[in-house]
């Protein structure tokens, strides 16, 4: 047996895709147009990459891109000073401070300063409560590109069991709160889990958000099992040459994808959806904004 393969990569694309005719209805029949301010501070290489891939299918899709690079040495202050102009910015609809922030710099408090309604990220107190509760919130991107594959491959969750293995903030808590809502009977495990083993393998969905490298070997997956693997390790690879290395993920692919019945890779899985699924944030903090409905196939 060998699972199906989740591309994310081409499952992203129809994202976008689906996103850039949103805005496109939103410019010729309500003359609005969907704006994404990203804040960088700092000159960290991964996250420079990731905001100009971040401002670069934001154009692509017609929305307007506003980034804003700070100095290293910035005060706290200013920062904060920025995010209030930003939400007080009637063409700014979703907010974005790209993590991690300096040491000098509070995170929560940034975070937590950003307006809610614009919190495309999905990390404020509030939203994270609002989703806690069942209510209309800002979804965190990672967690809503699980979900939409998800639904994409099962139809309906209903009565599935759902095992999360990661209990952060950003992914394990809102995933699987996630699929509460989908009507899944969810554990929430992690690495000080007693028997791991046996709780991976009563799962219908496992999503392996830990961050271990090769954590989850495939005789911890059920039989046909659907496996998201949201895991992005870098490991040595010697036979490429000596000091190079490849990416992997939380599950050792290898032998999972002999037993799962659908799994996706790293890379290439949920990794491109996490910008897809921030955009398709954008749009609908830009409908909720000014009282349209919001698109129902890009929402949780």
């Amino acid at each position: 047996m060998s699972a199906k393969i989740i591309d994310g990569k081409a499952f992203a694309a129809t994202v976008r895709e689906k996103v850039a005719g949103h805005v496109s209805r939103l410019r010729e029949v309500h003359n609005i147009v969907p704006g994404l301010a990203v804040v960088l501070v700092g000159d960290d290489p991964a996250s420079e990459v990731y905001v100009r891939n971040k401002g670069k299918q934001t154009l692509e899709v017609g929305m307007n891109s506003y980034e804003h690079k700070l100095p290293e040495d910035t005060p706290e202050a200013d920062l904060l000073a920025l995010v209030a102009r930003l939400n007080a910015d009637p063409a700014v609809h979703g907010i974005l401070v790209q993590l991690p922030l300096p040491d000098h710099i509070d995170d929560e408090k940034v975070l937590n300063a950003i307006e809610p309604a614009k919190d495309v990220d999905g990390f404020h107190i509030l939203n994270v409560g609002l989703l806690a509760t069942g209510q209309k919130a800002m979804v965190p991107c990672t967690p809503l590109g699980c979900l939409m594959m998800l639904r994409a491959h099962h139809g309906s969750l209903s009565g599935l069991n759902a095992v999360v293995v990661g209990r952060s903030n950003i992914v394990g808590k809102p995933m699987a709160q996630l699929l509460l809502r989908d009507s899944c009977t969810v554990t929430i495990a992690h690495s000080r889990t007693k028997d791991l083993a046996a709780v991976c393998r009563g799962a219908d969905i496992l999503v392996a958000a830990v961050g271990r490298a090769q954590m989850i070997p495939g005789d911890w997956v059920k039989p046909g099992a659907t496996v998201i693997d949201v895991g992005i390790n870098r490991i040595a690879a010697p036979e490429k040459g000596e000091g190079k290395s490849r990416l992997v993920g939380d599950v050792e692919f290898g032998s999972a994808v002999q037993v799962a019945g659908a799994i996706t890779p790293v890379p290439g899985g949920v990794g491109p959806m996490t910008i897809a699924c921030l955009l398709a944030n954008t749009i609908t903090a830009c409908c909720r904004a000014n009282d349209l409905p919001e698109p129902s196939d890009l929402t949780a």
